[in-house]
């Protein structure tokens, strides 16, 4: 099915099942523990051994030896296989770290061993008797001495060069209100709870892993492709993942290995990467040093708009794509955006849940909440007369919707934001001080083609089959209440197979499409279903409806499972209406903090996100998403940092003791208000994601409360008490 047209009315538009709050059909198999995640997925095949990862000891260098014998001779061991066996692998898909082979250590926890044994402890304990002789070398892991002769660098592979509308200096230069300001995200981790996972088997030259990623049919070709084997070789498997937040996006060490494991011993084998070897070995978030430039008129309108931003990564890595919000938020006639790339030696920086714009909304909000400030305006109101409803930097783009003034309005109003003092440390309750804080954000709606294959059997049971993966997200019920929909049958009536590189292709969980895409690929393989059951029941297809498990023709009505056995296919291909629009989603937050005026402490007492994503497909599922993202950013505002070794270049804080992130006794009550405005640009289902939007924006409402509360301004994420407590006023 192609989509070059806007959505017209279609069966989605009843919305009997699509719009209504509906529990996760896998809700049960998660609770009671039968949910089958890639590690415990011990009947996939049989005899299966355990490997273990040794991770390289230096950040930088050579290695010159590896001693193995202890551990071959060691209880137990099947194997030991060293980087030192095997030339460097074929890069996967996106990632630029070396996942095995070679002497050259370009990271610090680089796999560089693996031990197959018979048990897990087996296979540690001999893991701990290899000894390796290193030639150390000097590394960069200190993005801020590295910042200053970073060469430029573009998104994705985008020219390395700064986007430029207007005259920005020049516009700067002369406005009556100047902004000119820093700030700094830190290295972050995707913290996930279920580590990176996989079971290999060869069979016959064939691979199947069994395995935790997000992108199913990417994983397929990644692996084939470090492997050095044809694609149709390899099966990956992945119907459930406790969490990814884009650290999945990726093929990891533990798949690579797993399947070289197996292949050496003759047996399946099964990895996974211990908590320490997550933070060091796989991806994480890369930390910036970002420069916003503001200038306005005394009106309050945005004359220029600059944002800066550089990042470090290993060789061929990406920067952290910090501006790229700022080149659609606001208005302004003169602009400027551009990043650098830092080559540094630390773990590969890439995709951590809103790339960019996570950490690009984090700086640019607080500058505007600043800015606001020195015009006397409003925040809420700043934002207000600085909207566009087209693409600034091409005006004959339109938005396809853009309702973020209603967010603004709205979330203000719900809020109570009138009660909020203008002036800063106003505002008490003992030895409290109480303040309010927001943000506006962004997250784009990407479009990416999906498929899938629809089934009828004959008791009339729907059976949905694509690589489509869930994260946690409930992509199994959105999928469901798709199908039972478009077929007219109750939900239960809906089954779902996901995960599996076999079942048709769609674009996996990432970047916020994965709802919008797959649902709408589930849609075009319904509807030639419909299709076919009208041809099978000799109606009408221009003129039947699907009603209540029947097929409604004129005056006849025939149950479906009439029709059945059926089975086909189609795919969502997505035209060019995604360049004629600028298609994006927007959110405002609201956050009231208390901070303790002798300890420092803040603490967060109420939040409100309020959405504007297109038709929302579940609003149970999309408010769990969004307040896991306001979660999110709560822990990137106030405690998450991966604190750099700079001297050693590893990440000390590798585990789950010590890189902080938010429990339950640190979130308030959160609310979260969907406007619910679909958009027929964006696909059949006239929706838009909404896992990452709830994260756009967080990080600085929460700075600009606490800055509103003490009136203390800080621009160096996170805020820890460290970096203000000194400056907090006294109260008598």
């Amino acid at each position: 099915m192609k989509f070059d047209t806007p959505a017209g009315t279609n069966p989605i538009d009843r919305k009997k099942v699509v719009g209504k709050p509906s529990s996760r059909i896998e809700g049960p198999l998660k609770t009671t523990g039968t949910a089958p995640y890639a590690y415990e997925r011990h009947d996939v095949a049989p005899d299966q051994a355990y490997g273990y990862v040794l991770g390289s000891g230096i950040a930088k260098g050579r290695i010159n030896r590896i001693n193995t014998r202890y551990a071959k001779s060691a209880p137990g061991v099947l194997a030991v296989v060293t980087t030192l066996d095997h030339k460097p692998l074929p890069r996967g898909i996106g990632n630029p770290a070396n996942l095995f082979g070679g002497a050259i250590v370009g990271h610090y926890h680089q796999a560089i061993a693996l031990v197959v044994a018979e048990t897990f402890e087996q296979a540690r304990a001999a893991a701990n008797l290899i000894r390796v002789s290193y030639v150390r070398t000097s590394g960069k892991f200190d993005l801020a001495k590295a910042a200053p002769k970073a060469p430029l660098a573009g998104a994705y592979g985008a020219p390395p060069a700064p986007v430029r509308i207007g005259d920005f200096a020049a516009a700067f230069d002369s406005a009556p209100v100047r902004l000119d300001e820093t700030y700094t995200t830190p290295d972050e981790s995707h913290a996930m709870m279920e580590p990176f996972a996989s079971i290999a088997a060869w069979k016959a030259g064939e691979l199947t892993v069994w395995t935790s990623n997000q992108l199913v049919a990417q994983a397929k070709y990644s692996l084939a492709q470090a492997l050095s084997i044809p694609p149709e070789k390899v099966r990956v498997d992945s119907p459930y993942i406790g969490g990814g937040f884009g650290g999945k996006l990726f093929v990891c060490a533990d798949a690579v290995l797993a399947a070289i494991g197996a292949k050496t011993v003759g047996r399946p084998v099964k990895v996974a990467l211990t908590r320490p070897m997550m933070a060091n070995n796989s991806t994480h978030r890369s930390a910036t040093i970002q420069r916003v430039r503001l200038g306005a008129g005394r009106d309050g309108r945005l004359t220029a708009i600059g944002h800066s931003s550089v990042s470090g990564n290993l060789e061929g890595g990406w920067p952290e794509p910090a501006v790229e919000q700022t080149r659609l938020m606001y208005a302004a006639p003169n602009r400027e955006t551009y990043m650098r790339l830092a080559k540094l030696d630390l773990p590969e920086g890439n995709a951590m849940r809103a790339p960019g714009e996570a950490p690009g909304l984090m700086a640019l909000e607080i500058a505007m909440d600043e800015m606001a400030e020195k015009l006397g305006m409003d925040p809420v109101d700043f934002r207000v007369i600085n909207d566009t409803q087209v693409d600034p930097e091409n005006p004959n783009r339109p938005y396809s919707q853009r309702h973020l003034i209603e967010c603004l309005r709205t979330g203000a109003e719900r809020f109570g934001w009138s009660r909020r003092s203008p002036n800063p440390a106003q505002i008490r309750e003992g030895h409290r001080l109480i303040g309010m804080g927001m943000a506006a954000g962004l997250r784009n709606n990407q479009v990416l083609n999906s498929a899938a294959r629809v089934g009828l059997d004959g008791d009339g049971v729907i059976t949905v089959a694509t690589d489509m993966t869930d994260i946690g997200t409930g992509t199994y019920t959105i999928i469901a209440q798709t199908a039972a929909e478009v077929m007219g049958v109750p939900l239960d009536k809906v089954r779902v197979i996901l995960g599996d590189s076999a079942l048709p292709a769609s674009p996996g969980s990432g970047g916020q499409w994965g709802a919008n895409c797959s649902t709408a690929g589930v849609y075009a393989a319904c509807m030639k279903l419909r299709g076919a059951v009208a041809q099978k029941l000799g109606v009408d297809a221009a003129d039947v409806d699907f009603v209540d498990g029947e097929v409604v023709s004129g005056s006849r009505r025939i149950e479906l499972k009439e029709a059945g056995p059926l089975s086909v296919e189609d795919k969502i291909e997505f035209g060019d209406l995604a360049m004629q629009y600028q298609q994006s989603t927007f959110a405002s937050h609201f956050v009231e903090v208390a901070v303790d005026s002798y300890t420092g402490e803040t603490h967060i007492r109420r939040m409100l996100a309020v959405c504007d994503a297109g038709r929302i497909i579940n609003p149970t599922s999309a408010r769990s998403q969004v307040i896991g993202a306001m979660t999110m950013g709560v822990g990137a505002a106030l405690v998450e940092e991966l604190a750099v070794d700079k001297r050693s270049g590893f990440f000390v804080n590798h585990d789950l003791a010590s890189y902080e992130v938010p429990v339950h006794a640190d979130i308030p009550h959160q609310e979260v208000i969907f406007l619910d405005y679909p958009d027929d640009k964006s696909s059949p289902m006239k929706a838009k994601g909404v896992g990452e939007l709830g994260l756009c924006g967080v990080g600085a409402a929460i700075a600009n409360a606490i800055y509103n509360a003490t009136g203390v301004r800080i621009r160096d994420y996170p805020l820890t008490l460290d970096k203000y407590l000194d400056r907090l006023p006294v109260i008598p």
